[in-house]
């Protein structure tokens, strides 16, 4: 059996439909559901069962599943950069995952392959290096970052690092986020306005080294992001922290413009001011370091901006417009 945390979720939802596509239908689905559309993300999926997270962790740490368990997919989590409530934070992200951790401890036949994030890096001041051994220097700019920085730390303190995954993703996109409100890509948040009045609109730049819309970041496209997570499960000497990111950074022109390109419209950009409690939190710049990832043997090449952008827009947008 494989558990998929965060099954319900945006990449969790596309990792389970990518491990149905190898054939894999021995799934236990956990997410806390509530009164959200997340349920509509697993419609044509293949499960044997759905948990909610406060059960599964009941269970788990009752001994009711015994050894069955080959893998946890943790990318469960309040994904929510804004959010405020840091103890709220602390104990969904970051005592959850202990509690996960530590029973893997005593469970060492299971993998377990855990989401961390790039909000941990900060402002990017200290680069974007999957380097363990300089995790202390890392200053996460949102209580979300911290939270995750956090159990980041207590793996390195713990040992648990040497037999686990911990994968930073940065800017994913892509099928299946709709549920996620203001923590939606752009493309997601866009898409609408674009068909409608043809045009789009980005944040104003706060720093003079940076104009309008240059601000950059590492997107990378979901099913690109759950290629690189399904290395892990294939590759069980191989642990760590890693990036999962495409390697190379692009404004949010670029991205604004193979929207456009993608629907056959003409470029009209419109740039708005950012709400004030953002400003000191927003990064400027973000680009997955993936030289330790290619050296652990994972030698995915993921979409080009404009291919991905395409892709989504045209295979999934367009078609949920037309349905």
């Amino acid at each position: 059996m494989i558990v998929v945390t965060g099954g319900a979720g945006f990449i969790g939802s596309r990792l389970v439909h990518a491990l149905n596509q190898k054939g894999c239908h021995d799934l236990l689905v956990v997410d806390h559901l509530g009164s959200s559309q997340k349920w509509h993300n697993l419609n044509g999926l293949a499960f044997k069962d759905y948990l909610d997270r406060g059960q599964f962790m009941t269970e788990l740490e009752a001994g009711r599943f015994g050894g069955r368990i080959q893998a946890i997919f943790h990318l469960g989590a309040c994904s929510s950069t804004t959010e405020t409530d840091v103890d709220y934070l602390m104990e969904n992200n970051f005592r959850y995952t202990c509690r996960l951790a530590a029973w893997r401890a005593a469970h060492p036949a299971c993998r377990l392959i855990y989401a961390s994030s790039a909000a941990t890096y900060g402002n990017g001041a200290q680069g974007y290096q999957d380097n363990e051994g300089a995790l202390d220097k890392l200053l996460p700019l949102n209580p979300y970052g911290f939270c995750k920085q956090r159990f980041d730390l207590a793996a390195r303190s713990n040992g648990w690092l040497g037999d686990i995954v911990g994968l930073k993703y940065f800017n994913v996109f892509g099928p299946n986020e709709g549920h996620k409100g203001d923590m939606r890509s752009l493309v997601h948040k866009s898409f609408a306005a674009l068909r409608r009045e043809g045009v789009m609109r980005l944040f104003k730049s706060y720093r003079p080294d940076f104009a309008d819309g240059e601000q950059a970041r590492d997107f990378i496209y979901v099913d690109d992001a759950v290629a690189i997570t399904l290395f892990f499960l294939e590759h069980h000497s191989v642990n760590g922290i890693f990036n999962v990111g495409s390697g190379a950074a692009r404004t949010w022109n670029d991205l604004a413009g193979a929207m456009f390109r993608a629907l056959a419209m003409p470029v009209n950009i419109q740039y708005i001011e950012m709400p004030t409690p953002l400003r000191g939190q927003y990064q400027y710049f973000t680009q997955a370091d993936m030289s330790k990832l290619r050296q652990a043997g994972c030698q995915h090449q993921c979409l080009d901006l404009e291919t991905a952008v395409r892709e989504y827009v045209t295979g999934h947008l367009l078609k949920e417009e037309e349905a």
